[in-house]
């Protein structure tokens, strides 16, 4: 995959690894794995568009759909996806909840460290921006997603008790135990579980779980 430098959005320890091959490998290697022809994807927590582009051109999914909060993200991601000719690839500016409206996001100097959470003693926070946020369960009625990919820096403990999840077959996840503790990852994996979705240890790897239906 080819990324636009841009020192502002890669800087050089991600630009290594994006070299070397470990950005993201331990998510990367799961979504490789788990997703099948005609699925589709839906992506919280856009990032770079690494995992947007990683599915619409090493996968045969039908369609991906990455949802990402932070406005200065999404320019370069529409980049990404247009360089790489990831045309299966969709980006949308928004984060999801409960109900369609706005939320409060602290977009960081560390752009990845961007969340919905203030922080104590947070140096890193350079503005606080209102996003739209779309309704979660419309979104998912409307797109039929089958995959999900979540990365939104503690705000899955939150999000996932809100999730229809009935139609999803596989979840990729990078949980957030430092900021969600033992409750956080226990409130995942109790509601995921209860939608059928089950941990999949072969392919989960230290911070990053794999929850199957089908197997």
């Amino acid at each position: 995959m080819h990324f636009p430098l841009d020192r502002a959005i890669i800087p050089p320890r991600i630009r290594a690894l994006l070299r070397s091959g470990d950005y993201e490998a331990k998510e990367a290697n799961a979504v490789e794995k788990l997703v099948k022809r005609g699925d589709v994807v839906m992506e919280l927590g856009g990032g770079i568009g690494f995992m947007s582009t990683l599915v619409a051109t090493k996968t045969r999914a039908k369609s991906v759909h990455a949802f990402e909060a932070n406005p200065s993200l999404i320019p370069y991601i529409k980049q990404v996806h247009a360089l790489n000719g990831a045309k299966k690839a969709q980006v949308t500016h928004a984060l999801l909840g409960p109900t369609a409206g706005e939320a409060t996001f602290y977009v960081r100097k560390n752009f990845l460290a961007s969340s919905l959470t203030p922080m104590e003693d947070d140096d890193d926070t350079t503005h606080v921006v209102q996003v739209p946020q779309l309704d979660v369960n419309a979104t998912i009625a409307d797109l039929k997603p089958t995959v999900l990919i979540c990365d939104i820096e503690g705000a899955e403990t939150h999000l996932i008790p809100q999730m229809d999840l009935s139609g999803f077959r596989a979840v990729v996840m990078e949980t957030h135990p430092q900021w969600i503790g033992k409750a956080g990852i226990q409130t995942i994996i109790r509601h995921l579980d209860a939608a059928g979705l089950v941990f999949y240890p072969r392919w989960s790897h230290g911070k990053v779980m794999v929850f199957r239906s089908d197997w």
